[in-house]
């Protein structure tokens, strides 16, 4: 047995997207002998505990990548270079930033001395208020956009107002709302934030009918749902935009859509970002910068660059759930972005596993593993 030539065709052909470790086979579970001759996934793992220990680390990196900022490499690297980085660090600090910062400012005075009068003015005359307000929170939002520098290129017929219809778009960072809320004032469905977001939340964007929840009340799910089949019946109401990765991810991959969006009996119309990270990575990673800082972040670049394609809308197939459906959408909107997919819950972000999850999955790779080593 040329056990060398099989271990390097059996390495070379490891997916490291999907988890690859050993106690994935879970306790109490036999292993069936294999014919002498054949490779088994117990062999291979005994054979270095350098392997094994790489192949116990490709768990948590295949999931946790989806969630990482690649810092970009350094090029200022000589005397040549470090001067013209120097420059490009003063024009950017003390010159553009100043500007977009008073361009900023300017935009939310013309802003709150239009919406607050309109706002508390017409209260009697609803349909003319909310026009006015979706119309002031679509300029807002292109004044965001113009502090960033942003170059937007919008793919594919703009979004109209109808009746049982709802759009879901991947996510990396809570500016996704802003780039495509400055072309159509969608009312979305957000996590609640605290500090400032949060008061723009529950005052100017309510406005526009977004909803908002908290992960940790099991409770806000019914509301939420309940709010979700009113709204898509309203035909004067904003488009629904739904981000159902229900997390940012790094725009390098997808994760598992929530199934709530595709359950409403509607058209679902798909929404492909993406970003291009030449001035800067529009990533969001919630857990270790504020929004604050993100913002700062990207003032502080030279532009933000992206695509947006309105894709064709899709509905649910004859004997197809909406687990499927959502599956198959997902699959639309990262091949148009270039996003590759993953099996990961995004939710798994915020919180460990189930025990008997976890075995499930173990269940099923161990099966996978070893029915590929059969076949070698």
């Amino acid at each position: 047995m040329n056990s060398k030539g099989t271990l390097k065709s059996s390495s070379s052909e490891l997916d490291f997207d999907r988890p690859n470790i050993e106690d994935y086979l879970p306790s109490g579970v036999a292993i069936q002998q294999e014919p002498r001759g054949k490779l088994r996934l117990h062999d291979l793992l005994d054979i270095s505990p350098t392997l094994s220990e790489a192949a116990g680390a490709i768990v948590d990196d295949s999931f946790t990548r989806c969630f990482k900022s690649n810092p970009p490499e350094p090029w200022n690297w000589n005397i040549y270079l470090f001067p013209l980085w120097c420059f490009g660090v003063f024009i950017r600090y003390l010159i553009i930033f100043p500007t977009r910062v008073l361009v900023l400012t300017i935009g939310w005075i013309i802003f709150l001395s239009s919406f607050i009068p309109v706002h508390l003015l017409l209260k009697g005359h609803d349909k003319l208020r909310r026009s006015i307000e979706r119309s002031l929170v679509e300029m807002m939002c292109s004044f965001f956009v113009a502090s960033w520098t942003g170059v937007v290129k919008y793919h594919g017929p703009r979004p109209s107002r109808r009746p049982k219809q709802v759009f879901v778009a991947n996510h990396t960072s809570m500016i996704d709302f802003i780039i495509l809320e400055q072309m159509t004032a969608f009312a979305v469905i957000m996590q609640k934030h605290p500090g400032w977001v949060g008061l723009l939340q529950s005052t100017i964007l309510e406005s526009v009918g977004c909803i908002w929840f908290n992960r940790s009340e099991a409770k806000d799910r019914e509301i939420v749902a309940r709010k979700l089949r009113e709204h898509v019946q309203g035909a004067d109401n904003n488009p629904l935009l739904i981000f159902p990765e229900g997390t940012c991810v790094n725009n390098h991959y997808t994760v598992m859509f929530k199934k709530g969006a595709f359950e409403l009996g509607c058209t679902v119309c798909p929404v492909a970002i993406k970003y291009n990270k030449i001035f800067v990575d529009a990533f969001w990673n919630s857990r270790k910068q504020s929004f604050t800082t993100h913002l700062l972040q990207l003032m502080t670049s030279w532009a933000v660059v992206c695509d947006v394609w309105y894709l064709e809308p899709q509905n649910l197939k004859p004997g197809e759930t909406a687990i499927e459906f959502a599956e198959r959408v997902r699959d639309i909107i990262s091949h148009r972005a270039g996003l590759k997919k993953v099996p990961w819950d995004g939710y798994l972000k915020y919180s460990r596993p189930s025990p008997k999850h976890r075995e499930r999955k173990q269940q099923n790779f161990a099966e996978s593993v070893l029915r590929r080593l059969e076949e070698k």
